[in-house]
């Protein structure tokens, strides 16, 4: 069992943070921690006890540069106009434009070298929700997500960075050909997982005024 980092959980669950800019491009990813990461996410909740979810390391050279090639260009059609991105901002709202713009620099920087980052997961879920009623679409993903998020804070206790990234989805059927992923297996994301670079300190987030996500009774 690895050394876990001394986080209370309020703490553990304010400092998981998307990390780009600090992955250890350079340290390899020890195959047994990730194995416990995993092994704590699958404590998640999930629908019915399906117990449906896969977690796919990739660690091949060939294969990670696909997949960051297929982010690459997901990346420079959603964000290669940062300007666009930011000017349809509330502009009132200054602290969260400049935020977001750290966020975007920081994004582009993954894009830049998510070949290099040593492991990829890309996290799965046995079923389909194309066509299926939103109360179904909501159980699957709702069988996953929690899993995934369990992961992320696995790994940040053990001094692993991650980041939540979907943008190879633009690709899914050709990365779930490359991974062997069968039909009837969705993708939910691509985790990079790396040790990280300065220390395992990491600051809670800015986040918006939160009167305005609290609703009472009716929105």
């Amino acid at each position: 069992m690895s050394t876990l980092l001394p986080l209370g959980p309020d703490e553990l669950l304010s400092t998981t943070r998307s990390v780009r800019k600090r992955l250890d491009l350079t340290r390899p990813v020890a195959p047994e921690l990730l194995r416990e990461c995993i092994e704590v996410a699958t404590q998640a909740p999930t629908g019915g006890n399906n117990q449906g979810w896969h977690f796919i390391v990739v660690t091949d050279d060939a294969k990670r540069r696909q997949l960051a090639e297929w982010y690459a260009a997901s990346f420079a059609v959603m964000y290669g106009n940062p300007d666009a991105v930011l000017g349809r901002l509330p502009q009132e709202d200054t602290a969260y434009v400049e935020t977001t713009k750290k966020v975007i620099s920081s994004a582009q920087h993954l894009a830049d070298h998510l070949a290099e980052v040593p492991v990829h997961v890309i996290p799965c879920i046995e079923g389909r929700t194309e066509n299926l009623p939103i109360a179904w679409q909501a159980a699957i993903w709702g069988s996953l997500l929690p899993a995934v998020w369990s992961f992320m804070l696995a790994a940040r206790a053990r001094g692993l960075g991650t980041c939540w990234t979907t943008l190879h989805l633009t690709e899914e059927k050709a990365a779930a050909e490359m991974l062997g992923i069968p039909d009837h297996v969705m993708q939910g994301a691509l985790i990079p997982v790396a040790h990280t670079l300065g220390g395992t300190d990491f600051k809670p987030g800015g986040r918006r005024d939160l009167d305005r996500i609290i609703h009472t009774d009716t929105w």
